[in-house]
């Protein structure tokens, strides 16, 4: 059986696809909605800068369609400036409420800053432990002594997928720790100063990502991908072009721009 796939952007709130993806003049409380009827998901970035108020998890699921993910980050406070094990209690209040999405939950992201190295293992070993069973969820690195097969090991001890991420000084390439793949397409932060338009292309990359993915299609069931405006300039044509590749229909979107490309 072939993988469910659910591709999508990191966020989906910026002024500049106005006129691009969305109508000249809709209002932001309908970006959502409009978005979920042509991506089958969106990494949640707003969650990053802090937890949200439970009636605002609860307006998004009523905003989506049955079937979509939404990908929440864990808050940064928790992953980025406070001591793991200490704010352990606190990324778990911070799961469950993101359980209130129901099954428009997809895995929900621990993203770690560049500081945060191998020597840390037992403080990540502590919190993975007590991560509850019946939600997916995925860890990125950015330190590359996280490299190796000792990683892998305690990630698919407690079923925890090894995010795959296309970035900078990171190696690009798949561990496979779960029965479901998340990747992240991120480039580096602020190379473009639009954002409405694809202006580097990344086919040669993107089809060595599929080249890595074929492979293990037969053994996992699901895969995450999303696509940030820094990895070629304009993420919901790059996630056209990455369906494109991999054989999946693409998604509705308006790119005028495209014309003046390449």
């Amino acid at each position: 059986m072939e993988p469910v796939w659910y591709l999508g952007t990191m966020g989906y709130s910026y002024a500049q696809w106005q006129g691009v993806f969305y109508p000249d003049g809709l209002a932001s409380r309908y970006y959502l909605p409009y978005y979920a009827e042509r991506f089958g998901a969106v990494e949640m970035d707003s969650t990053f800068y802090g937890t949200p108020p439970l009636d605002r998890v609860v307006r998004w699921g009523q905003m989506v369609p049955e079937g979509f993910q939404i990908c929440p980050k864990v808050p940064r406070v928790f992953t980025h400036e406070l001591d793991l094990e200490v704010t352990t209690a606190d990324i778990l209040a911070f799961v469950e409420r993101m359980q209130c999405l129901g099954d428009n939950l997809g895995a929900v992201l621990l993203q770690f800053p560049p500081s945060f190295d191998a020597s840390q293992r037992p403080k990540l070993a502590h919190l993975l432990r007590q991560l509850p069973a019946e939600v997916r969820f995925a860890v990125e690195f950015r330190h590359r002594s996280w490299e190796g097969e000792e990683t892998a090991v305690l990630l698919a001890k407690h079923n925890i997928c090894w995010c795959a991420t296309d970035y900078i000084h990171l190696e690009k390439r798949i561990h496979r720790t779960t029965d479901f793949l998340y990747l992240r397409f991120i480039g580096p932060h602020g190379q473009f100063a639009t954002k409405d338009r694809e202006l580097i292309d990344k086919t040669d990359d993107l089809v060595a990502w599929w080249q890595q993915i074929v492979p293990m299609q037969q053994d996992i069931k699901r895969i995450y991908g999303f696509f940030n405006n820094d990895y070629a300039g304009y993420s919901p044509a790059t996630c056209n072009r990455f369906k494109r590749i991999v054989g999946l229909p693409e998604s509705s979107i308006q790119i005028w721009q495209q014309a003046r490309l390449f």
